[in-house]
């Protein structure tokens, strides 16, 4: 094969993952089709997955970076995540996965789900250089690299008070029990959909220094994912649509502007995707904001970072 053609074959997951060719070859072999992404093995994987990406979802632009991910790593059976190598990025992970008690126990109104912040039944470890995210009894797990795992130590000792669910308790407390096992049996949450954004999260990434991705479910069914400055349609559509590489999503409706040679104030995009196996809709919309990495925010970049250790 063709140096040429080796790339071709690589192209689109590279793009989608932040994989470099060079790791990548090893999975081609002799192969002429273009190298898929796997998807999560286990329930519990992509569960976790699922879990993990909407918390982080909250996070908001940090970098170029959508989420603050570098680069992924997508395997059956785990998933390892390269991370931005700024303490900043790092303090908002441990601030939106870690759970804890948000409502007391005796709020007899309250779901298990809202009982907690966080990814109920997340638990953390030291492992191969990075930190390992599981739940205690499930082998599914997402390893966290691309920074010193001993950031990680002092954030989450600096967050070590009575609400933190993990210091008080390595193993379930029962108020987490009660919140995985309802998110789990509930017909609103599609796992797989989720699951497959996280190990796509780098094709919702646009060109400009800042970017966002959001998802969440939508009102009256399916998913919505929005990102405040992402990649141009074609190029996202090829990416979740293709069914050789991708996710094999079609688009039901488009409505684009990002190809036009001027600027339309608070102009965006909207693709609704559907998932043909389930018939899930993914309402996908890039708002546009166009934000530039200015000389304020670099000056906030490093005040975060220099309030993650204190």
């Amino acid at each position: 094969m063709s140096p040429q053609a080796a790339l071709a074959l690589t192209e689109d997951r590279r793009r989608s993952t932040g994989e470099s060719h060079q790791a990548l070859c090893a999975l081609l072999g002799e192969t002429d089709r273009p190298l898929r992404i796997p998807s999560a093995r286990r329930p519990d994987q992509a569960q976790l997955e699922t879990d993990v990406f909407l918390a982080c979802c909250k996070i908001g632009g940090l970098s170029e970076h959508p989420l603050g991910i570098v680069q992924v790593r997508p395997g059956e059976d785990q998933l390892s995540l390269r991370l931005v190598n700024e303490p900043y990025v790092i303090d908002h992970w441990a601030d939106f996965l870690l759970p804890r008690l948000s409502l007391p126990d005796d709020d007899a109104f309250a779901s298990p789900q809202d009982r907690i912040t966080g990814v109920p039944g997340l638990r953390h470890r030291r492992e191969r250089g990075g930190i390992c995210l599981y739940r205690p009894g499930l082998p599914a797990s997402i390893l966290l690299t691309g920074f010193a795992p001993h950031w990680w130590d002092r954030i989450v000792d600096r967050r070590n008070d009575h609400d933190l669910l993990q210091s008080s308790n390595p193993d379930w407390a029962p108020v987490e029990r009660a919140a995985y096992a309802a998110a789990v049996a509930s017909p609103s949450d599609p796992p797989a959909i989720y699951s497959a954004l996280l190990r796509r999260i780098r094709a919702t990434a646009g060109p400009g220094p800042i970017n966002s991705t959001d998802a969440w479910q939508a009102v009256g069914g399916g998913v919505r994912l929005e990102t405040t400055d992402g990649p141009p349609c074609l190029d996202l559509i090829r990416l979740l649509g293709d069914s050789s590489t991708g996710l094999g999503w079609e688009v039901d409706e488009k409505r684009c502007t990002c190809l036009c040679d001027h600027t339309h104030s608070g102009a965006g995009c909207t693709i609704d995707f559907r998932e043909p196996e389930t018939g899930w809709f993914v309402y996908y919309s890039n708002t546009r904001w166009g934000r530039t990495l200015d000389d304020r925010r670099r000056r906030s970049i490093a005040e975060m970072n220099r309030a993650a250790f204190r």
